[in-house]
């Protein structure tokens, strides 16, 4: 095992095309770290870059002390599972394993025994004579981990490797990776768009955006403290509402004003935070599971603290409902609320906001959020 160290990295392609822009990561030594991105964000240049396939234009790499910015792939003691597996497609499972220590000139007996001893680990002894265009997407899979893990690395690197399995395989085999990591302790850094995949699978998580790490933590510091709208709107399942509006504030108490009719009333921390902020237009955001919805009455007036609106689709998933709104000011967001809510389809509603639980971002795709102490 080893740490990984990302120093102030820069990568520009041909046509003075940026990848990363002065990028640095920390992998502490036996840690599981998820790097999460959109598509074309640097992700997998960043771990084509700790494998040495790619080399960085500016900046160093560091596995454990030592500064490999010029040693070989092969030297490097990393192993990395691609998406599309990388299988030998004329060797058998067997031989797939083995074909790395055999590059070592390793013992037969050693790899025999060690072959044997992985396979029992993923449950693959009885695909080891069989090629891989025999196997399901899963089993593919398995065999790619285990190719890895028989060489023993000081870190592995996962480029999306449960892309390609459907969603139930993925989350068979995102616990089947928990499971292995907590055996071997060894280093990970795991590259993915799967936000289920980045909450569920890291010790730590990193949120990439052109090129940069938007914020780093634990998946839970991040996903409930956000640092920005980018970060905000990309982890989770359903993304962070948003809405426009204009921050009011009085002598002991701060409102977030939205549209003609609707405010809400913010927090006494919101208040001490938002000092600087009276009358400029900011985003209010606020998850879809800290919302709750109640009917209108035709006589009801707007009310602070109530969001008025309409419903416009509404979508049951078994543990819980999904619906779409529209509010008065023309802000469409989404409420994810129990499964057995009765609600119309073009009905009048007025949604409430958990206080305690509403973040206020600048404008920007990546305005931070003022709201973080």
């Amino acid at each position: 095992m080893a740490l990984l160290r990302l120093e102030n990295v820069t990568k520009i392609f041909e046509g003075n095309v940026p990848a990363l822009t002065d990028f640095s990561l920390d992998v502490a030594d036996g840690e599981f770290m998820v790097v999460v991105g959109p598509s074309g964000c640097g992700k997998t240049t960043m771990l084509r870059l700790i494998a040495g396939l790619e080399c960085p234009t500016m900046g160093n790499i560091y596995i454990g002390d030592t500064p490999v910015n010029d040693i070989a792939p092969r030297d490097r003691d990393v192993a990395m599972v691609f998406q599309n597996y990388a299988l030998y497609p004329h060797m058998t499972v067997a031989q797939n394993m083995a074909f790395a220590l055999k590059m070592r000139k390793s013992p037969k007996s050693q790899i025999h025994k060690k072959v044997g001893e992985v396979a029992a680990l993923l449950g693959i002894e009885d695909l080891l004579d069989r090629k891989p265009n025999t196997l399901s997407g899963g089993q593919r899979q398995r065999v790619a981990l285990a190719r890895t893990i028989v060489r023993s690395p000081a870190a592995f690197l996962f480029d999306e490797p449960l892309s390609n399995l459907d969603a139930r395989l993925r989350a068979l085999m995102r616990a089947e990776l928990k499971r292995l990591h907590r055996r071997l302790h060894t280093t990970t850094v795991y590259v993915t768009h799967d936000q289920a995949e980045a909450m569920t699978l890291g010790d730590r998580i990193a949120v990439m955006y052109n090129g940069a790490i938007q914020q780093a933590g634990a998946p839970m510091q991040v996903y409930e403290r956000p640092a920005n709208r980018f970060v905000a709107g990309f982890l989770g399942g359903l993304p962070m509402n948003f809405f426009p509006g204009r921050v009011r504030l009085s002598d002991d108490a701060a409102h977030f004003v939205l549209g003609a009719d609707d405010a809400v009333t913010l927090s006494r921390h919101c208040r001490m935070l938002l000092s600087g902020y009276d009358g400029q237009e900011m985003l209010l955001g606020i998850r879809p599971e800290n919302l709750s919805l109640r009917r209108a009455s035709a006589t009801s007036a707007p009310l602070d603290n109530l969001i008025s609106a309409v419903v416009d689709v509404i979508e049951p998933l078994g543990a819980g409902t999904e619906v779409y709104l529209t509010s008065g000011s023309g802000t469409k967001f989404v409420a994810y609320l129990t499964p057995h809510v009765k609600l119309d389809i073009a009905e009048s509603v007025q949604v409430s906001l958990d206080p305690e639980k509403v973040h206020v971002f600048e404008p920007g795709q990546t305005g931070r959020n003022v709201t973080l102490a």
